[in-house]
Parts: structure tokens; C-alpha cells; sequence
């Protein structure tokens, strides 16, 4: 068996691990020293691998349980409800042209875009696996920033603050999705809504890394708003700095195993005036409920945890 190597590929964040076929079982060593090096880059990359939807299953299964594809998908590929396809098409056809355009007039500063996946639950998901079916020759890299090293370069003040802090993260953030159409009657009739520490203690680590995003995070409770909206662009600003974040070129075949507890990531931004085809899937694991630096743990709002019988609601 070749020996399993781990390549850091820049400074704060991510790693290429060379030497393992993810189509076969890993063995015991495989498996430990993948997730260790997950967590210390916190995002790890495999190319050139040869994956359908169920070795991607079955490898993600060696690192835990596995959700539903998404909340609001209710059509993953048949025979495999893990499998979430990132694909703008689908989104096309279900909610029209025009979908995208309308997604970008809600944005409103240059960091919109960047998040951790599902954090409207209560128990966000512990880690994504992305697979490269179909890419484009030009365009369409993924970047990821490491939430812990954010929080680390803001001062000690600010980080005794932001310890203190709550923030209510829900699908639309900050703009709230109206019902009148598809797509927001598909939000609200599967609505999540949490409030969580701004500050996430990780499970396993202990690091401390900042925990809130500009797609989900709709404000900061128990302040004013226009003090929620300047303390959320002072975290943004600093969990989008470009030393924290790695950026990927995908190539069919490639895959990306990132720790949802440490990192935001933002999708490519360069493709919607190119006819270019990207199609990826998707699966995430199980999460457990974040805790806060003072042991304050996330708050249902809305919704239920996601897990594996998660079901979607569609609206006739």
C-alpha cells in the first residue's frame, strides 16, 4: 500500500493528502490520520480520485453518520437520499432564470457568499465532502477560510467581547426570504432557525474559532441593530481576509473534506455569464450542538436538528 502523505498548500488553511484510493475502505491508520489532518488545515484535498454516489457514501461513513442531503432538497439522486448535487441548473429549472439575479440584488457588501454549511440548524453539520463530477475549463474554483485562525488574529479585547455574544443564524440572514414564491414558500415551510455562540469551542480541538457567516447570520441578539450590523462586518471582514483562505481548481475526480466546525467557504462568483456546466455532490456529516466559550449552548428557534430522516415540505 503507498503511504499516505499530507502536503500543506498555504499558509492558515488546507492540505492535499496524496496516496489513498477513497474508493476502497480506508483502514484504521487511514482514517485517523486523515481526520487529524482535517483538523489541523482543516480542509483536506484528494485528486484525481474515481468516485460514484456510493463510494462517496461509504467513505464519508468512516467518519461518521450522515444527513439528509439538505433541507430543502427533496429530490437527491434515487437510492441515495445523502447526496445533495451542486449543480446551477437545478436550480434554474426549479425556480426560474431569474433566481440568481434576484439572489444578488439581497446582497449588499462583497463578503455575501461566504458561509458554513446549515448553520439555520441547531446541530450543524461536522464536516462536507465535496465531489468534482463536471467543471469548467474556465472558472469555478471554491475558496475556504479558517475560522480559527480569525479569531485568533482579532485582539484580546475583541475576543473577550465576541466570547460574550449570541447570533440568530436562519436561511436568508440578514434579508428576510418573503413566501411569495417557490422558493420562499420551500424556506419557510422548512424553516430552521438557531441562535448560536458567535464563538464555537471545536469538540474535539478545543480551539476557538468564530462562528458566524453573511448567508445565514441574521443578526447578534441583545444588541441594537445598527450595533449588530457593525460588529458583524468587523467578523466578516476579518474571516475573509485573504491570508486565512485556500482556493481550489477543480479538476473531475478531485475531492474536498472540510471541518464545518472551523471553516466558511464561498462558491465561485465568475461563472452565471459564461454557458459553462458545474456539476458536484455533496454529502455532510452529522453534527452535534456548538458550545460557546462560556459552556452557553445553541438554541432551537425554529425547526428540528438535521439528521439522516430529515424531510422536506413542498408547497403545491
Amino acid at each position: 500500500m503507498t503511504t499516505l502523505t499530507v502536503r500543506p498548500v498555504a499558509g492558515h488553511i488546507g492540505a492535499d493528502i496524496d496516496g489513498v484510493d477513497l474508493a476502497r475502505p480506508l483502514s484504521a491508520e487511514a482514517v485517523a490520520a486523515v481526520r487529524q489532518a482535517l483538523h489541523r488545515y482543516k480542509v483536506v484535498f484528494f485528486r484525481g480520485q474515481t468516485l460514484d454516489h456510493a463510494a462517496q457514501i461509504a467513505f464519508a461513513r468512516q467518519f461518521g453518520e450522515l444527513t439528509y442531503a439538505h433541507p430543502h432538497d427533496d429530490a437527491p439522486p434515487a437510492d441515495h437520499p445523502e447526496i445533495f448535487t451542486v449543480d446551477p441548473r437545478r436550480f434554474e429549472e426549479r425556480y426560474g432564470k431569474g433566481f440568481q439575479e434576484e439572489y444578488r440584488k439581497r446582497q449588499y457588501s462583497y463578503v455575501d457568499g461566504w458561509h458554513t454549511d446549515v448553520t439555520a440548524a441547531v446541530n450543524p453539520p461536522a464536516g462536507s465532502i465535496l465531489r468534482a463530477e463536471t467543471v469548467p475549463d474556465v472558472g469555478g474554483d471554491t475558496q475556504w477560510t479558517n475560522l480559527v485562525a480569525a479569531y485568533e488574529g482579532l485582539s484580546a479585547p475583541v475576543r473577550a467581547f465576541v466570547d460574550t455574544l449570541r447570533a440568530e443564524h436562519r436561511y436568508g440572514g440578514a434579508q428576510q426570504v418573503e413566501g411569495d414564491s417557490e422558493y420562499g414558500r420551500r424556506i419557510n415551510d422548512n424553516l430552521l432557525v438557531a441562535v448560536h455562540p458567535v464563538v464555537r469551542v471545536h469538540p474535539e480541538t478545543g480551539e476557538r474559532a468564530l462562528f458566524v457567516n453573511p448567508v445565514f447570520t441574521s443578526h447578534v441578539v441583545d444588541v441594537t441593530a445598527v450595533e449588530s450590523r457593525r460588529i458583524l462586518d468587523l467578523l466578516y471582514a476579518e474571516i475573509t481576509r485573504p491570508e486565512y483562505t485556500v482556493r481550489l481548481r477543480w479538476e473531475a475526480g478531485h475531492v474536498a473534506f472540510w471541518d464545518n466546525r472551523a471553516t466558511a467557504h464561498l462558491a465561485p462568483r465568475d461563472l452565471e455569464h459564461l454557458d459553462v456546466e458545474r456539476r458536484l455532490h455533496r454529502v455532510t456529516l452529522i453534527g452535534d450542538v456548538p458550545v460557546g466559550p462560556g459552556g452557553q449552548r445553541s438554541e432551537l428557534v425554529a425547526g428540528r436538528p438535521f439528521t439522516a430522516d430529515h424531510r422536506v415540505a413542498v408547497a403545491p
